[in-house]
């Protein structure tokens, strides 16, 4: 994970707005969560029990891909210019969650923690029961 942390610090954007190393720190915070980078060496994943919740480009840190509930996506999406249709994702149940433009940072990371409790949720009682 040390490595990751370095190849992050390296192309840390310098905006007061979202910024890699802040929400890499965030998603690490919560309960039984786990990176890796299962596709390449610029896809950064977070799990929650082995499961995807968040990914983003680590060298070009524009936005990030949330799991979110098909209505509350559709509404969202409406809303912000800065939430689209999940990149390479299922459209129904991913957004993609600008880091820059017209989503609030308190929005921002309540997505992340919706995204967070929706994968939670889809797992085992056994594997919530384990994280607890």
């Amino acid at each position: 994970m040390e490595v990751i942390a370095n190849l992050i610090h390296d192309v840390l954007p310098t905006t007061d707005q979202m910024n890699l190393e802040f929400v890499r720190e965030y998603c690490l915070s919560k309960k039984g969560v786990t990176e890796d980078m299962p596709f390449d060496d610029e896809v950064l994943v977070f799990r929650i029990g082995g499961k995807i919740f968040a990914l983003c480009d680590i060298s070009n840190f524009e936005s990030i891909n949330l799991k979110c509930d098909p209505e509350r996506a559709i509404e969202l999406r409406e809303q912000f210019n800065g939430i689209t249709p999940g990149y390479h994702m299922n459209k129904k149940h991913w957004n993609t969650v600008a880091s820059r433009g017209d989503v609030p940072d308190d929005l921002f990371l309540e997505l992340i923690d919706h995204s967070y409790t929706l994968v939670f949720q889809s797992l085992t009682k056994k594997q919530r029961d384990e994280l607890k």
